[in-house]
């Protein structure tokens, strides 16, 4: 049976900066192939050109065969055989509610569901990050808010940013503090690695990057800081 794969990464993916190259490393590794196909789907921020261009600089060099999928204006007729014959599928930053619709409206979540299920390798940054679990903490609306109808594959809350954003960390608690369903934080280049919808291992790209288990416990918010491997280091 194949090992459904998910690489959730708390933000960063716009920088071009060896940090971040080592989170890009990361993911092409867990393909298993020595030059794999890699999708790119940026609809969360409208297929904007220079997330695109960003991608394509930062997997070239023939280390992968990089494609993209866009979706704004006429998107392709075979969606579906497109993304199942990828051997990871990296989705980016932008507007999570907007994403999901679309998404919607296409197909895309019913053809990234199988390629899940086949072993396909999927990750992402931000909105990236957050699609692939039940509820998130997102500021598509504007003010940061909960979003109650992510794809689910993962049974879990999920926020990322928790570093990078003053905001992030108070109003997940305190969504959680109300009830939301506990789940998982990631700073800004870090990740949560998951293997058949449990908790495989965390990386991170920076000395103090951190991911976390966030959760209710006898009516308190208890954040657990998970154990977190530094990419690159002995």
């Amino acid at each position: 049976m194949p090992t459904q794969q998910i690489i959730a990464i708390g933000g960063g993916g716009y920088q071009r900066e060896p940090a971040y190259a080592k989170i890009e490393d990361y993911l092409l590794e867990q393909t298993g192939q020595s030059c794999p196909k890699v999708c790119f789907i940026p609809t969360a921020s409208g297929d904007d050109m220079k997330a695109i261009i960003t991608f394509f600089t930062n997997f070239a060099g023939g280390r992968t065969r990089p494609s993209h999928l866009p979706l704004h204006g006429v998107p392709r007729t075979d969606i579906r055989d497109f993304l199942l014959q990828q051997d990871l599928i990296y989705v980016g930053g932008g507007n999570t509610a907007n994403m999901l619709a679309v998404w919607r409206i296409h197909g895309v979540d019913r053809a990234l569901r199988e390629a899940y299920d086949q072993g396909i390798p999927l990750a992402g940054w931000s909105a990236g990050m957050i699609c692939w679990f039940s509820c998130s903490i997102t500021d598509s609306y504007g003010p940061l808010a909960a979003l109650r109808d992510g794809l689910g594959f993962l049974p879990h809350s999920a926020c990322p940013h928790y570093d990078g954003e003053a905001q992030r960390r108070p109003t997940y608690h305190r969504l959680i503090e109300e009830g939301f369903p506990a789940g998982y934080a990631a700073d800004d280049l870090s990740a949560l690695h998951f293997k058949n919808g449990e908790l495989y291992r965390c990386v991170t790209a920076k000395p103090l990057g951190r991911c976390y288990r966030v959760a209710q416990k006898d009516g308190q918010v208890v954040e657990e800081c998970l154990s977190t491997d530094l990419l690159g280091s002995p």
